[in-house]
């Protein structure tokens, strides 16, 4: 037979044992919109612990199905049919005697992939806190004044001009100094890109006071690319405070975890800078004004005091006055009292030592009949003094006698 006919042949086995619809689990290896709409893909299973592939089937999905399944999916899950995706698929097995086996997509379960969306999620926070890191940004200090701002984004993403204007047009009228690290902010190379950009601002760190990294104008879908656990512990272990706007109201990404702060969108970002340094602005403008209410009151304060100095200095300086006289009076009565005590005492004393003299006067002496001898001058007291010869003169009350000693 000809391989026509053995492929019509499988075809009918295949419609005859196989005429129901089944729902399989898989995963997207590739996903692509082809001509006319329609949607063709492959769907592979894997080993779950060699993750080697140990099945494989071309799927597709015709364009009226397609376009309703599309929709239904992007809105209930934010994300469009991706490779790399977990899908549980309703599908038709069919056998076409040219392109050979595929799966018809009927219809999809978005439960599942949300389940799975979920499942990773929670499977990067929990090896986050296993690693300890998970809280580490949030730990860190933000910054009183948040002025100097490196922005990781797409240079031409709408939410990046949007964060700028708003920046620049503040009502408070705030200087802020930005600089952008280019990354790219949807597909495949998310990861790598910001990963990269996040190094360039760490190697400078000492130079900005926060990061942001901000995403606008890009599919919902695309999100998923930010549940990266490199990417999540690139920021968990940043030095400098994180702050993520990348999603929209309803999305969540495991970076919005890891971040010190997350807002919604990049506008949101740019109001909580503004916000915050409006608030420091207030608070200065706060302490300057009590700075300056606690200065007037100061300066009355001192005022008066200075006046009731200056009242009272008159006071105290005749009060100081009278007891300086006082004391002078005191003192000077001590020392007239002292110095007539002291003249009496030295006069009684001049007399005691002048009756003193007069006892030992000599002529006291002479008129109780003693007598003074002299040799040479000289008074004599011991005879052993004298010599032979020697002449003496001996004075008596009423005249002097001369002799020679002779023996």
């Amino acid at each position: 037979m000809t391989l026509y006919e053995l492929n019509h042949i499988v075809r009918q086995v295949l419609d005859e044992a196989l005429d129901d619809e089944y729902w399989v689990q898989g995963e997207l290896s590739d996903a692509a919109a082809g001509y006319g709409g329609h949607f063709y893909g492959e769907l592979i299973q894997k080993d779950d612990k060699a993750q080697t592939i140990i099945a494989r089937a071309r799927v597709n999905c015709w364009a009226r199905t397609y376009n309703l399944l599309r929709l239904r999916f992007q809105h209930e899950t934010g994300q469009t049919l991706r490779a790399g995706m977990q899908v549980k698929l309703l599908v038709r097995v069919t056998f076409h005697e040219q392109y050979g086996y595929a799966l018809n997509i009927q219809d999809i379960d978005s439960t599942y992939t949300l389940g799975d969306m979920a499942r990773r999620r929670r499977e990067i926070l929990l090896q986050l806190e296993a690693d300890g890191i998970l809280h580490d940004n949030q730990q860190l200090p933000l910054p009183r004044l948040l002025k100097r701002i490196a922005i990781v984004s797409s240079a031409t993403a709408a939410g990046y001009g949007d964060f700028c204007n708003q920046l620049v047009g503040n009502e408070y009228g705030l200087c802020f100094q930005t600089r952008l690290f280019p990354a790219v902010m949807q597909g495949q190379h998310v990861e790598e890109s910001v990963i990269a950009a996040l190094q360039q601002v760490a190697d400078e760190a000492d130079r900005w006071d926060v990061v942001v990294i901000i995403r606008g104008g890009g599919a919902t879908g695309d999100l998923s690319d930010f549940d990266s656990y490199p990417l999540a512990c690139c920021i968990a272990q940043f030095p400098i405070p994180v702050i993520t706007g990348i999603g929209h109201e309803r999305d969540e990404t495991v970076l919005d975890y890891v971040a010190h702060t997350r807002v919604k969108t990049p506008t949101a970002a740019a109001a909580f800078l503004i916000d915050h340094q409006a608030q420091e602005a207030a608070h200065l403008d706060d302490l300057q004004q009590r700075i300056n209410r606690m200065a007037q009151n100061r300066i009355v304060l001192e005022r008066q005091r200075l006046e009731r100095f200056s009242l009272t200095i008159p006071l105290m300086f005749d009060r100081f006055r009278q007891r300086a006289e006082h004391r002078l009076d005191m003192t000077w009565q001590q020392l007239t009292a002292a110095c007539q005590q002291r003249t009496e005492r030295e006069r009684h004393r001049l007399e005691i030592m002048a009756q003193r003299f007069e006892g030992l006067d000599p002529a006291l002496l002479l008129r109780r009949g003693y007598s003074i001898t002299r040799c040479g001058g000289r008074i004599v007291r011991c005879a052993d003094d004298l010599r032979e010869g020697e002449e003496l003169e001996t004075q008596l009350e009423n005249g002097t006698i001369k002799s020679i000693v002779v023996k």
